[in-house]
């Protein structure tokens, strides 16, 4: 009688140890999604302003075009296709806050007062998402969460090629 009592104990000791792992994991997928999120929308503010700055700032054609074109391509593409934008944008964008910086080209001081405070808010943003999806990858690594499928059907986030880019 003793030992059903013990391994009934055991039993549900084991469930809700699983059960606590898999709402741990969902919370972490949770995080990921939040992160991508805000990080998302701080991009879109970014393309958005540097939209702003190649119509209003005194740019040489060619500097303009490119901004733009990674700025229109960086708001309306999806996330897979906007890589290489995001990239292009960044590159952009503080090829001019150096110039700014050196006054060969005239950007209002408010546009680049909020280029700089957005560039720190990103650059924060993609630790926090580097970090979450970091933690939802060491934890989908252990071999309890793979045995039982703790992770359901979620994908594996994942990160993209502009996040390891210096800003």
């Amino acid at each position: 009688m003793m030992t059903v009592v013990a391994t009934a104990l055991v039993l549900i000791l084991f469930a809700w140890y699983l059960s606590f792992s898999a709402s741990r994991l969902d919370r972490l997928h949770h995080r990921v999604e939040t992160s991508w999120e805000h990080l998302d929308a701080l991009l879109q503010r970014r393309a958005a302003l540097a939209l702003e700055i190649s119509h209003q700032a005194e740019l040489d054609p060619a500097t303009a075009l490119i901004l733009t074109q990674s700025a229109y391509v960086s708001r309306e593409e999806s996330i897979v296709d906007r890589n290489d934008a995001e990239r292009s944008l960044s590159e952009s964008l503080k090829f001019l806050r150096d110039s700014a910086k050196n006054d060969e080209i005239q950007i209002s001081v408010p546009l680049l007062h909020e280029l700089t405070a957005l560039t720190e808010k990103i650059t924060l943003a993609i630790s926090i998402h580097l970090e979450a999806v970091n933690s939802v990858s060491k934890l989908r690594a252990k071999p309890i969460y793979r045995l039982f499928h703790l992770a359901g059907k979620a994908t594996l986030p994942k990160i993209y090629s502009f996040e390891e880019d210096a800003l």
